[in-house]
């Protein structure tokens, strides 16, 4: 599979606790992004954060939070992200959507996969 050098990079901003038919939402979008075909999709888990209600989320011993954020990113051609939104807004409920044009410099699959 390949990516032109001018791809979009989609970002899904999240709670670790969101819910889609009784999985998290992170791997639910994954497990699309795979089926899809997209390139590729990475989980990244925050240890604070806060989001539109302001609330503070944090993996601090003393303020320990059972929702921490989550950011989902895949990378691909913009018109493989634009075919997928669509299908995202049918998983996602609350949370933060982001798309920004990235310049890819190398995509090299490890053949281990």
């Amino acid at each position: 599979m390949t990516i032109p050098e001018e791809a979009t990079l989609l970002r899904i901003h999240l709670g670790e606790s969101d819910r889609v038919h009784g999985k998290p939402t992170y791997e639910a979008i994954v497990l699309l992004a795979r089926e899809r075909h997209l390139a590729g999709a990475t989980v990244l888990r925050g240890s604070m954060g806060f989001g539109k209600n302001s609330r503070l989320h944090t993996a601090k011993v003393l303020r320990l939070s059972g929702d921490l954020p989550i950011v989902v990113e895949i990378v691909d051609a913009e018109e493989k992200i634009r075919d997928f939104l669509p299908h995202l807004e049918e998983i996602i409920g609350a949370g933060l959507v982001t798309l920004e044009r990235v310049r890819v410099l190398r995509y090299n699959g490890d053949a281990k996969e």
